[in-house]
């Protein structure tokens, strides 16, 4: 196949850049200035243009204050990459019609939205460097966290398998602290990519270059240059394990659940100037929730708020500040036929141009939805305290954000225990047509929201799992076949129950409970027969 450049990134302010920048909003605006300054709010602090020629990226020493201007750049260099990337491939294709083309991503990159890119590209393909072995989360949570972004990956083309493009077999280079894998997390962390539906596993690099930047970075061959170094025979087990399982290439994975996570979402909330810029945090609160079904066994897909969701049974659109064109519309209809959706705090604030919804938040007609309106939201200091209180008597700690809500039609689920809104709701839900719609309107941890998460999960029918702690499940289907696989992701032995089908990887059938050394690794086989 084809590898179109390499990790796309940066912004270009040359004048042939601006000069496109100009033309894209005009075509964008319809070449009327005065439908850009209505959508930017222009009139304030006299931001008003005259003529797109005089617009002017968002320079350093230049206009920073422009909301509208700030999202615009960050779009328009997603095009103008995307843009150039299709120049390369228009040529490709030309010459080589039957060879697919990729280029490799980088997880969660901030600069450019993948999902416009994606659109162009023949398979999915990403950098994966999590740092391991840190010490500001559990082992258990950075593998959980690289879960998330292998979906976010794999959520890109959900029809066909994605690929690990690049990793480290050992230490990387660039990391704050480079630590090397240790012994047995290779092979997990590479089985990982594969149960979340990667198709390969790939390294940068075969052998250690003797000079320049990544001297150091990990390879299969150190500058030792023998093959009985400890890194070298973990991948020489790692291609016997991936042997085994062969059978599974080409399968997918069915998640039957959704998160909502968009590129330009995070960017306007990035630039919100209100809150905390030191608690935002919308990648975090992603994964949080993400790791919670995870830990379910519930299977996630990572998908755009306006990619379509109808096919899932439940839906989490945590801090969907921004509403794109559409989106409101599809909530309503998701959850009328049945769904289950869940909202969290700054939901529904701003439209596609951050243009405040007025009428209440979150805006655009989710207020009847919810059955909730959003007046005030608190930003708490870390010193702050305060929780909300369920109506089962089980208490969870508020953390950064608290929202006072008006309630119109939703039955209250939790309630504040601190300062002047104690007593009022900080969990709803709201029954609608045929499906449930839950809003926290606090930041509450995920495990704390569990509960919820399997209610909603029982309300639609979605199959969820017992695991221990540590153990991440995923399940690869083809037609009348199923390879399902448990990941230990702790140091301690583990065992799963309710396991049936043959592992893979030592041809023993299992019927009943698995047992996980160790970073250790099963996958079962099973057939529609057993």
């Amino acid at each position: 196949m084809w590898h179109i450049s390499n990790e796309f990134g940066g912004e270009c302010y040359c004048p042939l850049c601006i000069k496109r920048f100009q033309d894209y909003l005009a075509d964008k605006f319809d070449n009327d200035i005065s439908k850009l300054n209505k959508a930017w709010w222009n009139t304030f602090w006299s931001h008003n243009y005259n003529s797109f020629s005089q617009i002017e990226p968002p320079f350093a020493n230049g206009e920073i204050t422009s909301l509208g201007l700030d999202l615009e750049w960050k779009r328009f260099t997603t095009w103008n990459m995307t843009d150039y990337m299709k120049s390369e491939i228009k040529l490709l294709k030309e010459l080589t019609p039957e060879i697919p083309v990729t280029t490799n991503f980088m997880g969660l990159y901030g600069g450019l939205d993948y999902r416009v890119m994606a659109k162009e590209l023949d398979v999915i393909s990403w950098d994966c460097y999590p740092a391991l072995h840190n010490q500001w989360e559990s082992f258990t949570e950075s593998m959980e966290n690289n879960s998330f972004d292998h979906a976010t990956m794999r959520s890109m083309k959900k029809d066909k398998p994605f690929m690990l493009m690049e990793s480290a077999p050992g230490l990387v280079n660039w990391q704050q602290y480079n630590k090397v894998k240790r012994l047995g997390v290779h092979k997990l962390f590479s089985m990982q990519a594969v149960a979340c539906g990667s198709d390969t596993v790939q390294y940068f690099q075969w052998r250690k270059g003797r000079g320049s930047f990544e001297q150091y970075h990990g390879a299969v061959v150190d500058h030792i240059g023998t093959d009985d170094t400890r890194i070298f025979k973990e991948v020489e087990e790692l291609g016997t394990v991936l042997e085994k399982i062969s059978k599974a290439a080409g399968t997918a994975i069915k998640a039957k659940a959704a998160l909502l996570y968009d590129w330009d979402n995070r960017w306007a909330i990035e630039d919100i100037k209100g809150l905390s810029n030191e608690t935002k945090k919308y990648n975090e609160t992603c994964r949080d929730i993400y790791r919670e079904f995870l830990r379910l066994g519930i299977e996630m897909d990572i998908i755009a708020s306006d990619s379509g969701f109808m096919e899932y049974d439940i839906v989490i659109a945590p801090m969907l500040y921004m509403l794109r064109p559409g989106v409101a519309d599809e909530m309503k209809a998701f959850v009328k036929k049945g769904g289950q959706l869940l909202a969290t705090y700054l939901t529904g604030y701003v439209d596609k141009d951050q243009l405040c919804h007025l009428g209440g938040f979150p805006g655009d007609g989710l207020t009847e939805l919810f059955g909730i309106a959003s007046e005030e939201i608190d930003t708490l200091y870390p010193c702050d305290h305060n929780a909300a209180l369920f109506k089962d008597g089980s208490i969870a700690e508020i953390k950064d954000y608290a929202e006072t809500l008006r309630v119109n039609g939703a039955r209250v689920i939790a309630t504040y225990m601190e300062d002047f809104y104690k007593g009022t709701p900080a969990v709803t839900a709201k029954d609608y047509g045929k499906g449930t719609a839950y809003y926290v309107g606090a930041r509450i941890a995920g495990s704390k929201m569990q509960e919820i998460f399997l209610e909603m999960a029982e309300k639609a029918g979605a199959e969820h799992k017992e695991l221990p702690l540590g153990v991440e499940y995923h399940k690869r289907t083809a037609e009348g076949e199923s390879y399902g696989f448990y990941l230990n992701n702790s140091e301690e032995t583990k065992m799963v129950k309710n396991v049936t089908g043959i592992n893979l990887l030592n041809g023993e059938k299992v019927n009943g409970i698995l047992e996980l050394d160790k970073y250790g690794v099963a996958v079962i086989e099973k057939k529609a027969c057993i």
